[in-house]
């Protein structure tokens, strides 16, 4: 049997061996030189409203199309009603199906008449009665088809650069790579594709498998992550050129819903390594109500998901810089139906709108007051807001649904800055913060360009598009 105390002595020596290695000068200097590589992130959230989508919605003007930013990160709320069957039962993804096939029609279509210019779109499912027998989309199905590689590719440790470093300047006793046992635990990763996707990968009929490649292929933006937990839905999407530097990734839910456990309420957040910069990005919907004292459900839902959220850890080596917290990561966005209202009553509110008295409201915004009394989102941002509040729209109108229903005064929803987008770290400069008009819902969807630095090993540039 081994002698315990030799076996942390030697573990302690081999810890002190790295971290004279990190600190060496001569190590350093031999490392490859690394630069900034500025990237476009568009950011989108939207509560639906348990609607699911028609062909007849437009996504190509909400997510600005043409413009072509590099990374999409698209979080939504209720597309699924939150009703008992799907908060007790298990959930439908016949909508998150049908929103992914939709994205990535928009993403990936022409962006002009001529076929020399276009983009291609794989073919879409046929959702409903279009056969013998109606068989619901499979989430599982779609995904595989958007994907331009291996999910398995972005799963890994790619630390190993790192260590064969260490091992050619010091020997192979000096690396300290992953374990292969931990770079393809593919259930601590799970999106709603699950394991079984990389069996069907490599089980699936050759002409299936052909079909697949050729259409990837020729797609200009792949999916990385999508995730459903009961009616949050989170999706993200890059430029097929930069999915190949994507590694780590992983996926974890904390649920806040009925008695602080349901997934009604909660967020999904997906944490991934971009090159050599780590990225966190936060869909959530929080505690609803217009109630005074609601904003410190809020509050605490903010202060648990930060808490709770932990991400697996898939590196062992000492030195590792893959964070397991969220605002551990470099660059962290955090997206979704927050709930926070305005502390009037509908009418001072209304009055004030009908003013175009933005500052006067926005002084009055929960949010706002809770992050200035240090609260809730400390050392987070928020870029200025310069639209109306998002909330409550009747259906197809823009009216507020105050305006138009026959409830009771006291009955009648506030108009509010429900869905907001935040940001944490450095390295990370918003360009615009803007409400889109679609009358889908009655919540106005909410958008967000940013740039971001990312870090990258000198040589592995030139998939920026100029």
């Amino acid at each position: 049997m081994s002698d315990p105390l030799y076996i942390f002595n030697k573990k302690y020596q081999s810890e002190t061996v790295v971290e004279s290695l990190l600190s060496s000068s001569n190590f350093r200097s031999s490392m490859p030189a690394q630069q900034l590589q500025s990237l476009r992130v568009f950011v989108a959230t939207w509560n639906v409203g348990g609607k699911s989508p028609h062909s007849g919605l437009d996504l190509d003007s909400l997510f600005h199309v043409h413009s072509e930013f590099d990374i999409y990160v698209l979080g939504f709320q209720e597309i699924v009603p939150l009703n008992a069957g799907n908060v007790l039962v298990l959930g439908d993804n016949e909508p998150a199906a049908k929103w992914l096939s939709m994205i990535n029609q928009s993403l990936n279509k022409s962006s002009s008449s001529s076929s020399s210019g276009g983009r291609f779109v794989p073919k879409p499912p046929a959702f409903g009665a279009g056969s013998m027998f109606f068989v619901k989309p499979s989430l599982k199905k779609i995904s595989e088809n958007f994907r331009t590689g291996c999910r398995r590719k972005l799963k890994i440790c790619n630390c190993s650069s790192f260590s064969e470093e260490i091992s050619r300047k010091y020997g192979r006793e000096s690396c300290f790579r992953c374990p292969e046992s931990l770079v393809n635990q593919t259930d601590l990763f799970s999106d709603d594709d699950e394991e079984e996707d990389d069996d069907e990968e490599e089980e699936g009929g050759g002409g299936k498998v052909a079909s697949i490649v050729n259409s990837q292929m020729m797609m200009k933006y792949g999916l990385v992550a999508s995730k459903q937990m009961v009616g949050i839905f989170l999706t993200v999407w890059m430029r097929k050129e930069l999915i190949q530097h994507v590694t780590h990734l992983r996926i974890s839910c904390v649920s806040r819903g009925i008695m602080g456990c349901l997934g009604n309420k909660g967020c999904i957040a997906v944490s991934l390594q971009l090159y050599k910069t780590s990225f966190c990005f936060i869909c959530s919907h929080l505690a609803s109500g217009e109630r005074e004292g609601d904003e410190r459900r809020r509050n605490s839902d903010v202060i648990e998901i930060l808490k709770n959220t932990s991400f697996p850890r898939i590196c062992r080596t000492s030195f590792t810089r893959v964070p397991h917290r969220i605002t551990k990561h470099d660059r962290v966005i955090w997206l979704g139906d927050l709930n926070y209202r305005i502390a009037l009553s509908y009418s001072e509110t209304k009055s004030l709108l009908d003013k175009n008295a933005w500052d006067t409201l926005l002084n009055k915004d929960q949010l706002k007051i809770e992050r200035d009394a240090g609260r809730v989102f400390k050392g987070w941002h928020e870029g200025k807001i310069f639209f109306a509040p998002t909330y409550k729209y009747s259906y197809n109108s823009d009216a507020y649904a105050g305006d138009t229903t026959k409830e009771k005064k006291n009955k009648r929803r506030t108009p509010a800055w429900c869905d907001r987008i935040l940001w944490h770290g450095d390295g990370i400069r918003q360009l615009s913060y803007v409400r889109g008009e679609s009358r889908f819902s009655d919540h106005r969807p909410v958008c967000a360009v940013f740039v971001v630095n990312v870090e990258v090993c000198e040589g592995r540039t030139g998939t920026r598009r100029q």
